[in-house]
Formats: structure tokens, C-alpha cells, sequence
């Protein structure tokens, strides 16, 4: 496509300035439109950037490893309620460099993708929350809430798990699945834990899982799944305080091995507590003249560590594919077979171990008793190489 090509992204999180900026170095010219009237700010959740998702990154210019706060994290220990240990697992692969995996708080990940598109000359427009898209014959129009409208030559969805854009290419798409978790986290000071830094512990709980890292500068990063069979109904959750949340997390973890409930106690602000959903299939990714990607498309469990990553890897291959073929539809054709079966293979993954932070008194024993020789199996296989070993070469062709 030529340089003259004009992309509407909606979505100013991750994937929406990653793909800005992937598109502006394919010879497309973006302009991002985000719904949130301000940048967002303050405490919130962090998240675990993976070796492939750091290289990625890389393709399209920053370095996710220049984060103040961010800090590696290439492994994991699994324990159970009694702080017996199960076995230790990768959170990615170790880059020629020796960089590995990152975590970094969501907030900073923002700001600094933001700004570096900026930089880059791409423009972000806040309070600009999507309504209705009509395409065309050369185009499609965008219209927003606040009565204006933006034109280009094609419309990308980066707007995540509950996506506009996902519902304005098919009506009938389905609504994402609930996993049958809620989770909160937070961060706590002044807890003396007996663990290296950037090394996670995860313990699968009497009655729920937590899961816990220490910085650099030794402050715990917390986040703990509940079970919960009944999905909540929107805004349910928010209708109890961080007090009694605090208090119900406590009684959860009580009887659990570990420093769950001082760290809970020592977490001056909880996150708001939030159901854990998922995209395992959504039937159409595309039209003619628009296109879903990251979240929006995909949207993996938390507990894959992945939804960050396989999002700017989509950011990349999507602006190549645009870059290398006639048509938007084309491009957009060439995109989803390039990457459906990478991202909905990790999502089945990550399904996977979810049930098992939900098992019951007799599914518990078993899990214990079989993590074990499964963790030792599968240390090096070759699906998780697929996963972290990922490489995208900026220069390669995609077409078909």
C-alpha cells in the first residue's frame, strides 16, 4: 500500500501506539484515538512483557528494558498450600543480549509507548470513544461519541477485551468467556520474604491462588485469583469495599503456607477486584476495510503472561502485511493466517492451567502429585520455544 495510506487505530493502551508505530515505520500514516478523556495514571496492575514480546518491541524501536520500575523476571517457582515445591517453570527465553523477560507496571508500559509514538510523530486524540464506522468503496469513516468524525483508508481495532470495533465487523460476535476467576493484586512494603528478587512465587492456595515477585528495590507485586462460579454482573464487584475485600483475602489465604495474608495486610491500596475473561475464538477477525487485533481478537488469561506480547507481535505483522500486499482486505487475509494459530494455541494453554487454580479438595492432590514430573517434562519442550523464541524479521516478506 503507499505511503499516502491513511490507518485509524482505536485504542490508545498498548497495542493501539505499538501499531502506530509499526505503521508509520510500513510508510502508513496513523492517528490514534483513544476513549479515556486524560492518560491513565496511578497504581494499577503490572504485567509480565516476554522475551518474545521485549523482541518484538524491539522491531518497531523502544526498549522495554529502559523502564524506571521494570525489572527481568525469567522464572517461576510453583508451590502448593503447605509450601511444598512443585517445580519451577520459564516466564520466556533469554534474547541473544541475555534479556529476558520483563514486568513492569501497566501504567508505565503506557507512558512509555505513548510518548515514544508521539515522538515518532504519530497523533493520539483522547475522549474519542468509538460509536458507529461506515466503509466504502476507498475508505471508511469513523464516528465518535463527542458528534466528530475521522476518514481513512482503514480502521483497526486495538480496544481490547470489550471491543467496539470487534462488534462493528460482526454483530454476532461472541461476547468474551468468563473464566471462571476474579483477581485483585497490590503492593506491599516492609514484608520480609524469603526470595531472590525477579523470581515469582506462585502457590496454588486451599482456596485460591497467589501469586507474588519482589522488585529490585525490595517491594513485594502481588495479585491473587479467586474462584467464582457465577460470572459477576458488570460493576457487582465494585459494590464491595477494598476493606472488606481486604478482609474476605485474609480469611482465603489463611490457611495457606507463604506470606500471602502479611502481604495483603501491608498493601496500603488494593486493586479493584475485577473477572478474568478470555477470547479463545472469535469466528471474524476482519472485513474489507477493518481489522481487530491483540485483545480485541485474542484475548488470553492473565495467566499465560502473553496478552502484551502476542499484542505487539500482531502490531508488527499487521503493519508488514500492509505494507506488502495491494489491498486492505488482502493484507488483512494475510494477517489472520499468519497469526491465528500462534495466538489461539496460547490461549489453550493458558485455559489450561487456569482450571487448575480453581480444583477442588480431590483435584488438588492430584494436581500436586502430577506437577511435579509435568513441570520436569516439559521445561524445554518445544512448545514453550515456540512461544518465547518467537523472532519477527522486520525485512521478511509475508506474502503468501
Amino acid at each position: 500500500m503507499s505511503s499516502t495510506t491513511k490507518a485509524i487505530v482505536i485504542g490508545g493502551g498498548i497495542a493501539g501506539p505499538a501499531t502506530a508505530m509499526a505503521l508509520r515505520r510500513a510508510g502508513i500514516d496513523p492517528v490514534v484515538y483513544e476513549a479515556h478523556p486524560t492518560s491513565s495514571a496511578g497504581v494499577g496492575a503490572f504485567l509480565t512483557l516476554a522475551s518474545n514480546g521485549v523482541d518484538a518491541l524491539r522491531v518497531i524501536g523502544p526498549d522495554p528494558t529502559a523502564l524506571t520500575g521494570g525489572f527481568p523476571t525469567p522464572g517461576i517457582t510453583l508451590r502448593s498450600s503447605t509450601g511444598r515445591r512443585l517445580g519451577e517453570s520459564r516466564t520466556g527465553g533469554t534474547l541473544p543480549d541475555g534479556t529476558t523477560s520483563q514486568t513492569v507496571r501497566r501504567d508505565d508500559l503506557y507512558a512509555m509507548l505513548r510518548a515514544e509514538a508521539s515522538d515518532r510523530g504519530v497523533r493520539i486524540e483522547h475522549g474519542k470513544r468509538l460509536v458507529a464506522a461506515e466503509r466504502s468503496a476507498t475508505g471508511v469513516r469513523a464516528v465518535f461519541a463527542d458528534g466528530t468524525e475521522a476518514l481513512g483508508d482503514v480502521l483497526i481495532g486495538c480496544d481490547g477485551l470489550h471491543s467496539t470495533v470487534r462488534r462493528l465487523i460482526d454483530p454476532a460476535a461472541p461476547a468474551p468467556t468468563y473464566s471462571g476467576l476474579i483477581t485483585t493484586g497490590g503492593y506491599a512494603r516492609g514484608v520480609r520474604v524469603d526470595v531472590e528478587p525477579g523470581t515469582y512465587e506462585m502457590i496454588f492456595g486451599k482456596l485460591a491462588f497467589f501469586g507474588y515477585v519482589v522488585a529490585p528495590d525490595g517491594e513485594a507485586w502481588w495479585f491473587a485469583n479467586l474462584p467464582r462460579r457465577r460470572e459477576p454482573a458488570r460493576g457487582e464487584l465494585d459494590e464491595t469495599s477494598a476493606e472488606d475485600w481486604r478482609r474476605r483475602l485474609g480469611h482465603v489465604f489463611a490457611q495457606d503456607a507463604g506470606p500471602a495474608t502479611a502481604l495483603i495486610e501491608a498493601t496500603e491500596t488494593l486493586m479493584p477486584m475485577w473477572p478474568i475473561h478470555a477470547i479463545p475464538h472469535l469466528p471474524a477477525w476482519h472485513d474489507d476495510r477493518m481489522v481487530v487485533l491483540g485483545d480485541a481478537a485474542h484475548a488470553p488469561s492473565p495467566t499465560s503472561g502473553q496478552g502484551a506480547s502476542l499484542a505487539i507481535e500482531d502490531a508488527v505483522v499487521l503493519a508488514q502485511c500492509l505494507r506488502d500486499h495491494r489491498t486492505p482486505a488482502d493484507a488483512f487475509a494475510r494477517f489472520e493466517v499468519l497469526r491465528r494459530p500462534r495466538a489461539e494455541g496460547i490461549i489453550r494453554w493458558a485455559s489450561r492451567i487456569n482450571s487448575s487454580k480453581a480444583a477442588g479438595p480431590v483435584g488438588r492432590r492430584i494436581r500436586d502429585a502430577m506437577l511435579p514430573p509435568i513441570l520436569r517434562l516439559t521445561a524445554d519442550n518445544a512448545g514453550l520455544r515456540r512461544a518465547y523464541d518467537h523472532h519477527l524479521d522486520w525485512d521478511a516478506s509475508t506474502a503468501a
